[in-house]
């Protein structure tokens, strides 16, 4: 996919890109995220669809996974092959469920979207796509889900070997437009500086 809505630059090539709304499941990354549950058998929403895109194979190596390490807990992340996806792997993580914003919600996001790229990483990928993870089934609010998930990704992307591009994908206009405004302030106020490109959704 070339439409993006904006993309930051980091030094040495790295950048981050807000897309959509669009479908996740079409991406073509070396890995795309799945906001799953801690019992990695599918569900709904990004879960269900990935799973139902991807087939059986993903279900089957969850199954295997849970076998070795029971229920994969919040913050936390796992990955798989990617099935019958155009992406080679699915990177499976658990946000959290928002109650009240005090109960350790944006450390348990921001895990989840630091143990994601750092498991893309171990594994050698360059691309990784994520979904708006918890805003969802879990209710986390948008605003600040989109504050935490382009910190903590700004935070491992500078610091990864082979990780390149990282994107959000999301999959309506309201959360596009919260990731969009988070990203141009993340890059307006980083002390390093990062280079802004406009482009259209």
């Amino acid at each position: 996919m070339d439409d993006f809505v904006i993309r930051l630059i980091l030094e040495g090539g790295r950048s981050l890109e807000i897309c959509g709304p669009d479908d996740i499941t079409k991406q073509s990354t070396d890995a795309i995220v799945n906001a799953a549950n801690c019992s990695l058998l599918g569900g709904g929403g990004v879960d269900g669809a990935i799973h139902n895109a991807g087939g059986a194979a993903i279900l089957k190596e969850c199954r295997v996974i849970v076998q070795q390490i029971g229920r994969l807990p919040e913050g936390k992340a796992v990955i798989t092959g990617g099935g019958k996806l155009r992406a080679k792997h699915v990177i499976h993580t658990v946000g959290p469920v928002y109650a009240d914003g005090k109960r350790r919600e944006a450390e348990t996001l921001a895990s989840a979207y630091r143990e994601s790229l750092r498991l893309a990483d171990e594994h050698g990928l360059q691309s990784v796509s994520f979904p708006s993870i918890s805003t969802g089934a879990f209710l986390y609010p948008a605003k600040e889900a989109a504050k935490i998930a382009v910190s903590s990704v700004l935070d491992v992307l500078k610091t990864c070997l082979h990780v390149k591009l990282v994107r959000f994908v999301l999959f309506d206009s309201y959360t596009l437009n919260e990731y969009d405004m988070a990203a141009t302030r993340a890059a307006t106020f980083h002390p390093q500086g990062i280079r802004i490109e406009k482009g259209h959704s």
